[in-house]
């Protein structure tokens, strides 16, 4: 395929899908937790399991979507449709997981355990395909980590539009009546994702073509496990998603506890995203400058020491947090589009080893583990919450739940960036020398089947 320069309007719409997605993915993360434990009134135990079983049923669905995307054929192509007939079932079960019937207790955990699960698993039919699509919109390495720039600086707004405007909505809306402005909240923003949604299939175009599948499903997952580099980043991905998951279900909890100063949670988590937007913005320039793998690591790595150092910030030095929580804002934003980047080369690097490109499959394999690890830091967050004996009615939690609370906030994320940062420089060898070398065999048409980089072989 001849490469081409994207449009900005094409690369606008792309990222308006990740915005959508994070309007809806941002707000469960971060509200959902809090919404069910303090405003529906279900026990913080619960919802712990809830989140590990819905996520982990989730998970597995992935890859099932993952290969019906790869045998998708029609005249939009094989992703852009799951993204526009899937917007509107999307934004209707939201609003339904975040309304509040008056039912028994029993009732509440079912109501609460059907509509989360299926507002899950309609996620998957939206996000794979979405996902994918960015590795079928074009395959240049430049205009990749353009479009996955321009994706995450988009994502971010959304995410920032709807974490930041929640709770105001849920004061406009309802007032004294939290489950009505929790309810009338999410549904504004579920119409602002489906426009948004239907932008990004209308602005982008498909164009790395892959020939029709004739193998079956248990050859196609054979052979995206047999992608060494495919399986690390999965491995980066869990870690990533765990550190952000964990850090950002417990940050009401530590405004609110923690801070002791829970009416400046909304400018807490504008300083954040603040910080996310510049992130995305840097990373462009600086995998201009340096190779994107080396600025993976070493950010991961600078992630883990300033997340372990908010652990010994006194708890009244809300100033000196504010900085924190700033420069960790620009710093997970910064490798977040690289990851992407990472999941498209091994997409490619896939194809130059068994001629096979399984964008698809490769894509939901990722948001497998993705789904993994915020089944795990959802369900930790609960756990532990209960352990700790979080008790939302009481005006102070106890010193085991404040350590708790703490911990969740600073230490989990810290092992798990410091994780991620030695995955990488030890076993990541898709480097821009190395990449470079498997596109131009593939724009030959060679192949290297079953062969892999070794250690020796990467350059930075």
């Amino acid at each position: 395929m001849k490469s081409e320069v994207l449009s900005v309007k094409e690369k606008i719409g792309y990222g308006m899908g990740d915005a959508a997605s994070h309007i809806i993915f941002d707000n469960v993360m971060l509200y959902m937790m809090f919404f069910y434990t303090d405003i529906f009134g279900i026990p913080a135990g619960f919802v712990g399991t809830m989140f590990l079983v819905a996520r982990a049923l989730d998970a597995i669905s992935d890859p099932c979507m993952g290969l019906l995307a790869d045998r998708t054929r029609s005249r939009w192509g094989k992703f852009r449709p799951w993204v526009l007939f899937g917007a509107l079932p999307f934004g209707i079960v939201c609003v339904l997981a975040y309304s509040t019937p008056d039912l028994s207790m029993n009732g509440k955990m079912i109501y609460a355990a059907i509509t989360y699960t299926l507002l899950t698993l309609l996620y998957t039919i939206v996000n794979i395909p979405y996902c994918a699509l960015g590795g079928v919109i074009t395959n240049d390495p430049t205009q990749r980590i353009s479009l996955q720039s321009w994706r995450f600086v988009l994502a971010t707004a959304g995410g920032m539009l709807s974490t930041v405007l929640m709770m105001p909505l849920v004061n406009l809306i309802g007032g004294d009546n939290k489950p009505l402005g929790f309810q009338g909240g999410i549904a504004v923003l579920s119409v602002v994702a489906f426009m948004m949604l239907a932008f990004c299939f209308f602005t982008t175009k498909e164009r790395v073509e892959a020939p029709p599948t004739t193998t079956s499903m248990r050859d196609d997952l054979r052979d995206i496990w047999q992608n060494d580099q495919w399986r690390i980043v999965g491995f980066l991905t869990i870690f990533n998603i765990l550190a952000v998951c964990v850090r950002g279900g417990a940050m009401m909890y530590y405004v609110t506890w923690i801070l002791g100063t829970p009416e400046v949670f909304v400018a807490f988590l504008t300083t954040y995203c603040v910080g996310n937007l510049i992130g995305s913005a840097l990373a462009k320039p600086l995998t201009d400058w340096k190779c994107k793998v080396t600025i993976f690591w070493w950010t991961n790595a600078l992630l883990a020491v300033i997340s372990l150092a908010m652990f010994f910030v006194p708890m009244q030095a809300s100033i000196t947090m504010f900085v924190f929580i700033f420069v960790i804002g620009v710093l997970h934003q910064l490798v977040t589009p690289i990851q992407w980047v990472m999941m498209s080369d091994t997409v490619d690097y896939g194809e130059w080893c068994n001629g096979k490109r399984l964008t698809g499959i490769s894509f939901a394999g990722t948001l497998f583990v993705l789904k993994l690890g915020l089944a795990f830091g959802g369900a930790l967050i609960g756990w532990m919450l209960a352990y700790g004996g979080y008790d939302a009615a009481e005006k102070a939690q106890n010193s085991v739940t404040i350590s708790i609370i703490i911990a969740l906030f600073t230490i989990v994320p810290a092992i798990c960036y410091l994780l991620s940062a030695i995955i990488a420089k030890r076993y990541y060898s898709l480097t821009t020398h190395n990449l470079k070398t498997v596109m131009e065999q593939l724009a030959q048409g060679k192949r290297r089947c079953q062969q892999q980089f070794t250690s020796q072989e990467v350059q930075n």
